[in-house]
């Protein structure tokens, strides 16, 4: 499975963003489908993720404001996020797994290379 991470940008706090994950190699409504970031110095987070059925998970942190969505016939995932905040920098990754979402990193096989999102105060 291949990972395609795009749409990310700097912004200014309050506004939207939306990323795209497009994935390739296999078969898209099989995999579930992750978003996590990683902000310098820090771990790695969970932000949202959806599964092959398109039932979908948030963190705490950012439910309300994100929204994850499928797009089957584009192959591609998508991260709505609104109302950013500064604490919302990070180069956000997409990842995916077989079947069933997971909040873990490392239940996911397949990594993006990443896509950089920059929340000015």
């Amino acid at each position: 499975v291949q990972l395609q991470a795009s749409g990310g940008g700097l912004v200014q706090a309050g506004d939207s963003l939306r990323l795209s994950c497009a994935a390739s190699g296999r078969t898209f409504r099989r995999l579930a489908l992750g978003w996590f970031r990683q902000a310098p110095g820090e771990e790695r987070e969970f932000v949202a993720a959806i599964n092959r059925i398109g039932g979908a998970t948030y963190s705490d942190s950012n439910r309300g404001r994100f929204a994850i969505s499928g797009d089957s016939a584009k192959n591609t995932v998508y991260l709505q996020m609104d109302s950013l905040k500064p604490e919302d920098t990070a180069m956000y990754y997409c990842a995916a797994r077989l079947d069933w979402y997971s909040k873990e990193d490392k239940d996911y096989n397949y990594w993006g290379q990443g896509t950089q999102v920059t929340v000015s105060s």
